[in-house]
């Protein structure tokens, strides 16, 4: 079963240094979860359009902004959000939010 990891708030720090300790974070967290990653996915830039059921579109997120995403490989929810609990993420006051996907074949 397939996980969706969203990612709200956090950020990188300013310094360069500091940068490649969160990017070696990262990358350590990745590894250990190994080929449960199903897509590393990637940071969002910001730029995001709110969609009307009424078809109209605004600039800007429904609710809190989302900042990034990952997809795993899990046998369960449990699992998957307990993999989530290692997120570099977490170390810089982000969140998580782990989306069970539903099977639809």
């Amino acid at each position: 079963m397939k996980y969706v990891l969203v990612f709200y708030g956090g950020g990188m720090p300013e310094s360069a240094a500091a940068q490649a300790r969160v990017l070696k974070q990262w990358d350590s967290w990745y590894k250990k979860l190994g080929p449960a990653v199903a897509d590393g996915g990637l940071p969002f830039s910001g730029a995001v359009n709110k969609i009307r059921p009424d078809g109209t579109s605004s600039k800007g997120p429904v609710g809190q902004r989302a900042t990034g995403y990952t997809i795993l490989e899990a046998k369960d929810l449990a699992a998957a959000t307990r993999m989530a609990k290692g997120c570099p993420i977490l170390k810089s006051e982000g969140s998580i939010a782990v989306y069970e996907t539903a099977s639809m074949m």
